[in-house]
């Protein structure tokens, strides 16, 4: 299966926000090379939340481009077999954190945003990557420093998006517990 074929099949099993799915599915259906960066109608992003549910906080990368504090993630590239694997993949090398595994469930929500002075779009399948208990991050060539924030400082750093990603990945995990 091609990466295409799994973005697609992820979204339709996607239930919650179903007309952002739906804007998801039909950007995919109108641009077969809608996973890359060279689309210039826009892309498909992979992202994932670092979260580490011991210690009641999540690791934010202040991103070096854009200045903000937001979850981990970016491209899809050729080698990724699985929207999942690349958001676990962009999670790892700009946390520094080796052994996150990715939150059972699938993507925990969808965020489509305008990007300045490039494509027309962004469309972000987030997930969240739990870290092991105590986990310590490293700076990566992509950001300007990572921090560990507890889930009330989020929306005192981070715009909204990601503070209802948060929001969104603590309610997964009282599902779970």
């Amino acid at each position: 299966m091609s990466l295409y074929d799994d973005a697609v099949l992820v979204l339709k099993e996607y239930e919650d926000q179903p007309e952002l799915r739906d804007v998801y599915l039909a950007h995919l259906a109108e641009h077969p090379d809608g996973m890359y960066k060279p689309c210039p109608a826009g892309h498909v992003t992979a992202s994932a939340l670092v979260i580490d549910p011991s210690r009641g906080q999540v690791l934010l990368t202040l991103h070096r481009k854009l200045n903000m504090w937001l979850q981990m993630g970016g491209h899809c590239e050729p080698g990724d077999a699985t929207v999942a694997a690349a958001a676990l993949r962009e999670a790892t090398e700009e946390s520094g954190i080796a052994d996150l595994t990715l939150l059972p469930g699938g993507p925990v929500r969808l965020d489509r945003h305008p990007i300045p002075n490039a494509c027309q779009w962004h469309l972000d399948v987030q997930y969240a990557a739990l870290a092991p208990a105590g986990a310590a991050a490293t700076v990566s060539d992509e950001s300007l420093d990572v921090r560990w924030f507890g889930y009330d400082e989020v929306a005192d750093v981070a715009d909204a998006s990601v503070v209802r990603l948060v929001e969104r990945t603590r309610a997964r995990l009282a599902a779970r517990a």
